[in-house]
């Protein structure tokens, strides 16, 4: 099955020119040398349809090796994504003088990791007024002004790192170059509303308000975009995000990149992709972003949740004045002011009143519990995604289940047909339980894939994993990028139920909880 799918997406195999190419490795090399070793392959690069205008330079220095003191540097982009040529607004706060920024295309440059492509050097530096809290939803707001207008023309559809430089630290922007068309191609979704809901900046997320994770009350209600990162920066995408586009880039497929406030905003934004990738933890969705995928889905296009808790916030986006859907409004209870005027609008979990739409309905695993560190169990290794990778029945993959689980639950509405993949025992606050991943199939041919884990990626050897590991987790990901690539993966692999065999879920606490 694996060198059937290999051979399908061979002839679709195109090359991004760059000035420092080496040799571009087939997808067929590639993916037999990920698969068989769990080694770094041959050197590719993404796939395009055309050539850039701009020379991409692998640069090993684009990590932040100087942070500085919190508020030395630090900045935020007024779009979370843009399309090759639009400009997009830069607002950063100095303590510094002078300050440059450069923009770093992330993804697969062997052991570089970034391209640099664009710079800019010597801009005067202001430290800014730091920030006003809302006083009825907590909602941490800057109103810097335009500091840059960043050029995009002729950047390549990638995800970028924007790093900022001064004397007195370092910060990253992160910025998604969103493909114009995603007509043949696997579309990698940066989750830049779970990077947001989880933004300390400023005293405040949708967890916790100034005393900490013992603050529930004083959260926020509304966080916005019109503020900078937490950390680093970058929000979650080093941790979260970027071994699975070095892995996919690296495998040569076309591929194309959003955000999931692109999959919000723009309704046909999978008409004609081969398959939807989310990436990392990807926990809030809004109705448009279900409905697309869903759409998508239903229309033969595959899916793959890589992190466990996907689609289990129910959020709304917001204009404010410096663009549309940067405030993300999650009141996590029924006191949002939509009961009773919009119901189904209501920002509680998706699985809860008044509205109940269980999230196990699209990715068909059911969240239950963290937080977790386990094992991951291989329970089906006959299964197609684990052709070549030497899997077996109970091979357990450390420290690959955590600190957030789902499990494949018949109490809650599921997919008829689903296949448990891995079927991993954990403990979670005193209940014993299981993690699961799992992969259904439905009439349009569509295949989805639920990894069950936000530590799934942790397993890929561009995540800096080795040996069985990384064989196993990198060979399972190819094989289900390879499919995907070909074209509605339900078709070749059709799924087949195997619960019968797993007697766990009898009397599943989870369940009762639901009202099943």
């Amino acid at each position: 099955m694996v060198g059937r799918a290999l051979a399908a997406i061979g002839a679709a195999f195109l090359t991004l020119a760059v000035c420092c190419a080496s040799q571009v490795a087939t997808p067929v090399r590639a993916a037999t040398a990920l698969i068989t070793s769990g080694q770094v392959a041959p050197h590719s690069h993404p796939a395009h349809t055309r050539r850039t205008a701009v020379a991409l330079r692998l640069d090993p220095h684009w990590r932040i090796t100087r942070l500085g003191a919190e508020h030395a540097i630090e900045g935020w982009a007024d779009r979370t994504s843009v399309l090759p040529g639009e400009p997009v607004g830069l607002h950063v706060s100095s303590v510094a003088p002078r300050w440059s920024v450069t923009a770093f295309r992330m993804g697969w440059y062997g052991a570089t990791g970034g391209a640099r492509v664009w710079q800019a050097s010597r801009l005067p530096g202001i430290p800014q007024v730091a920030n006003s809290v809302d006083p009825v939803t907590n909602t941490v707001r800057t109103d810097w002004p335009t500091s840059l207008s960043v050029p995009t023309a002729g950047w390549p559809p990638g995800a970028y790192l924007l790093r900022l430089d001064s004397a007195a630290g370092q910060r990253f922007v992160p910025l998604t170059v969103r493909s114009p068309d995603t007509t043949g191609r696997i579309v990698l979704v940066d989750d830049v509303t779970t990077w947001q809901a989880y933004n300390q900046w400023g005293g405040y997320d949708l967890y916790n308000g100034p005393g900490g994770t013992a603050d529930f009350a004083s959260r926020s209600r509304v966080v916005t975009f019109d503020r900078p990162y937490d950390g680093d920066g970058s929000g979650q995408f080093l941790k979260l995000d970027l071994p699975t586009i070095a892995h996919a880039e690296r495998l040569g497929l076309p591929l194309a990149y959003a955000t999931d406030i692109d999959l919000h905003a723009v309704p046909t934004l999978l008409t004609g992709a081969r398959a939807v990738v989310t990436l990392g933890h990807d926990e809030y969705w809004s109705t448009a972003m279900r409905s697309e995928v869903t759409r998508a889905r239903d229309a033969g296009v595959n899916v793959a949740f890589l992190g466990a808790n996907a689609v289990f916030r129910h959020i709304r986006l917001a204009p404010t004045r410096f663009g549309p859907d940067r405030d993300e409004v999650n009141y996590k209870a029924p006191s949002d002011p939509m009961l009773g005027v919009h119901d189904a609008e209501v920002t509680v979990n998706w699985r809860e009143p008044p509205v109940p739409r269980p999230e196990s309905v699209l990715t068909g695993v059911f969240y239950e519990c963290n937080p977790v560190s386990a094992p991951m169990v291989v329970t089906d290794p006959e299964n197609w995604v684990f052709a070549g990778t030497g899997a077996s029945t109970g091979l357990a993959l450390p420290h690959l289940v955590g600190p957030e689980y789902d499990r494949v639950n018949p109490g809650v509405p599921t997919p008829a047909g689903i296949e448990v993949l891995t079927h991993s025992p954990v403990t979670c606050r005193g209940v014993a339980s299981f993690a699961d991943s799992a992969w259904y199939t439905v009439a349009s041919g569509a295949g989805v894939f639920a990894s069950g884990s936000n530590w799934f990626t942790y397993g890929l050897p561009e995540a800096g994993a080795s040996a069985t590991t990384a064989r196993v987790v990198g060979g399972e990901l190819t094989n289900l990028l390879l499919a995907f690539a070909a074209g509605p993966a339900g078709l070749a692999h059709p799924s087949r139920s195997n619960l019968a065999g797993l007697n766990e879920f009898a009397g599943d606490p989870v369940a009762r909880a639901y009202g099943q």
